[in-house]
């Protein structure tokens, strides 16, 4: 109880600054763009839905696109994602993003080599366009252990509210473990730049993952009246090489 205390305590603290920054980002037309990615049940669901519960709904977007149309499929890669930038004022929220490509996509099959290695090379340019363009793009990467990967995707199984989650990949995320961190290591090594960071979390603990995210997300834009929290240095991270082999990602 006191564990579950304290937790809902400090997620009340950082939902009233992300009210504030809201108010900053709309009063300045700023543009807010984050990215939510990570494997297969790691807490990208329940870490938006706290950051969005009590913000103006007018002004803040989350999006999380199908599997490309068959007219999709024939665009530039980046063209289906950019109808749902930010405007000025607007906060929007990717459930996972054009880092398909180098994800679930390269592992499955659904790209060639040749459409992957372009992306990897091609990400850092788009982004850096946004960057330029105005727009403050914010990256997170949430990681779990394979046992915690497991126990999850069973527990989705099962419960009968969260079964419109499964699908087809889920079955493949424990057997691709090892291809999932291959292609996480190298799809962070070549599209984290100075100007578009990845940040990365080690979510084995979902309440303290999302404290974790929230926290660092208030430090990512200036605002009045901020007031600062606790940071967990333990869990999240600038990426680096290092994060590789230290423990906060999982191998």
């Amino acid at each position: 109880m006191g564990k579950d205390n304290s937790y809902d305590k400090s997620l009340r603290h950082l939902q009233i600054e992300l009210v504030k920054l809201q108010r900053h980002v709309i009063a300045r037309g700023r543009k807010i763009l984050i990215i939510l990615e990570g494997r297969d049940s790691a807490g990208k669901d329940g870490t938006i839905r706290r950051i969005t519960e009590h913000l103006s709904p007018r002004d803040i977007r989350v999006v999380a696109l199908p599997k490309p149309s068959d007219t999709e499929a024939t665009q530039w890669y980046f063209q289906r994602y950019t109808p749902h930038l930010p405007a000025a004022g607007e906060i929007v929220l990717f459930n996972r993003s054009w880092y398909n490509r180098a994800g679930v996509e390269h592992v499955m099959g659904f790209c060639t080599a040749q459409q992957y290695h372009e992306f990897l090379r091609t990400a850092p340019v788009f982004e850096s366009m946004l960057a330029e363009a105005g727009i403050t793009l914010i990256k997170y990467y949430l990681d779990i252990s394979r046992a915690e990967q497991k126990e999850r995707l069973q527990e989705r199984r099962e419960d009968p509210l969260k079964q419109w989650k499964t699908s087809p990949i889920d079955a493949q995320a424990l057997k691709h473990f090892d291809d999932y961190t291959k292609a996480r290591n190298a799809m962070l090594l070549a599209t984290d730049s100075a100007a578009t960071p990845w940040i990365v979390v080690r979510a084995d603990d979902k309440k303290a993952a999302r404290l974790a995210i929230i926290a660092d997300l208030i430090t990512r834009v200036d605002y009045e009246d901020a007031v600062s929290h606790e940071t967990f240095s333990d869990i999240l991270c600038r990426f680096d090489e290092t994060c590789l082999t230290n423990g906060i990602l999982a191998s």
